[in-house]
């Protein structure tokens, strides 16, 4: 079991960001520890929502009694999601640097959660720039889709081929490039570390609910500190989502509570070269 600190959204409806983060990294037997970056009625890919963010000032205030307690020690890992502001990436920054200062092999995966196909980037551009320029480059792992990678390197990713080369530009040891085009039934998940890279392949699903690539991290993340290799930790990852895709059935939300037996069990996902 690993203490993870979450910097990501929270809703009250629906499972994304540091919400899903949360209750799957507690299934596969972690604890979690969630900063809230905005408090949100629900996903505002919804056709109403309300909510706000939270002050980047009031989240050093609760990172502060965390260190006076003396709990940092305890962390694992730190899991970065959606930072809306420029404030919100200053604070992941100092965040990261606090923990490794209490403990040298804290992991960073870091999701950067700026935009998408076909909306393009949809938070801060201020905040979007410091997370390119100054987030990314000091993780350990990143996790950006299609859009995101090409926005993050400048590079074209039309294809599987492009994602690889875009990814080893990037910066992290270790990338995951989601929702690639791998033709039109298909979409491609690339896991690049080192000289090595491997793919796999999913089936393009129609207006799929919101929250898999915050699935896909905290799968990856959660397999990973229970001892599996990114390999494997990545096939599971795949496997895992495609599974809560397989039961929402289309609805407007992944079904996390009623699928947990499936997603959280899931046989690894056959992998190919990248």
């Amino acid at each position: 079991m690993a203490s993870i600190l979450v910097i990501s959204s929270e809703v009250a409806c629906g499972g994304v960001g540091g919400t899903l983060a949360r209750f799957v990294l507690m299934r596969l037997g972690h604890e979690a520890w969630v900063l809230p970056t905005v408090h949100l009625s629900n996903h505002p890919g919804h056709s109403h929502w309300a909510g706000a963010r939270s002050d980047p000032a009031m989240l050093s205030a609760m990172l502060d009694a965390l260190e006076a307690n003396g709990w940092l020690g305890e962390v694992e890992a730190l899991l970065t999601g959606y930072l809306p502001g420029e404030g919100h990436v200053a604070f992941a920054l100092d965040a990261a640097e606090r923990l490794a200062r209490h403990r040298a092999d804290v992991l960073h995966l870091a999701d950067p959660t700026l935009g998408d196909d076909p909306k393009g980037v949809y938070i801060d551009p201020a905040a979007a720039r410091a997370i390119r320029e100054r987030l990314v480059p000091r993780a350990d792992i990143a996790m950006p889709n299609r859009f995101e990678l090409a926005w993050l390197t400048g590079e074209s990713v039309r294809d599987a081929g492009e994602a690889e080369r875009a990814a080893r530009a990037l910066g992290p040891r270790t990338v995951i490039a989601t929702s690639v085009p791998a033709g039109e039934t298909h979409l491609a998940n690339l896991l690049v570390s080192g000289n090595a890279a491997v793919k796999a392949d999913v089936r393009r699903r129609p207006d799929p609910p919101h929250g898999t690539g915050d699935m896909m991290a905290a799968l990856f993340l959660g397999h990973l500190l229970n001892g599996a290799g990114e390999r494997q930790a990545f096939a599971r990852a795949v496997a895992g989502v495609d599974a809560a895709l397989a039961a929402s059935r289309a609805g407007p939300h992944l079904a996390l509570a009623a699928s947990q037996e499936t997603w959280a069990k899931a046989a690894p996902w056959p992998l190919m070269p990248g």
